[in-house]
């Protein structure tokens, strides 16, 4: 990497344990990661600025800070079967990815599906599993899962996605209209219960319903 951008990892790095970030498997992780891997060449200057940037399809890959604290906050480990909604870039599922045991991630903009299994192929990372499909019904084929995180706000909690969850399972997702507030929540199965816990308040793309072949 140039002495620039790698000076510019360092002080992001640096912010976020200033923000709170603690998990030190977590920092470890965004500092190996290029993250000008995941964003258009003329963005590459701003990689490490703690910022959410465009991506293709009307997206965005996420502020660093959001991606530590989401990640931070869904306690992977290595033994753990992990669904991701909305692989968008690549990024957060990379990050997941080198946490936990098995990774499966879904996609409903193929743009974005095939950019992203490009760009898992070229870092090697074999225990990522993909899917283009709408990722509110989640993946039952592979259910249980022992975390789930969604990276689009949804206004309500997908219960398809909640009965997903193994017991003492944990999700992360933004929730809150476009138009208000949102914030990221915790959910944490028990039995048929589900401990919901208010965290950050946040600022997504929508979760949305079926699928999208082009840009």
């Amino acid at each position: 990497m140039p002495g620039d951008l790698s000076n510019k990892k360092s002080q992001l790095l640096d912010k976020l344990r200033k923000q709170g970030i603690t998990d030190e498997a977590v920092l470890e992780v965004i500092s190996e990661i290029p993250r000008e891997d995941f964003i258009a060449g003329y963005l590459r200057n701003q990689a490490y600025e703690n910022a959410a940037l465009p991506i293709e399809s009307e997206q965005t890959i996420s502020q660093p800070y959001i991606v530590a604290y989401m990640t931070q906050e869904l306690r992977v480990n290595k033994t753990h079967k992990v669904l991701e909604i909305g692989t968008g870039s690549g990024y957060q599922a990379v990050v997941l990815a080198k946490l936990c045991k098995r990774l499966f991630t879904i996609e409903r903009h193929r743009p974005l599906y095939k950019g992203a299994e490009e760009i898992f192929k070229k870092l090697r990372l074999f225990n990522i599993t993909t899917l283009f499909g709408n990722g509110m019904k989640g993946w039952k084929e592979q259910q249980p899962f022992d975390r789930i995180m969604v990276t689009a706000a949804g206004e309500e909690i997908p219960d398809e996605l909640l009965y997903q969850l193994k017991d003492g399972g944990i999700m992360i997702i933004p929730v809150g209209a476009q138009e208000e507030t949102q914030h990221i929540v915790r959910i944490t199965r028990k039995g048929d219960d589900f401990d919901v816990k208010t965290l950050l308040p946040v600022k997504f793309v929508p979760l949305l319903s079926g699928i999208v072949h082009s840009s």
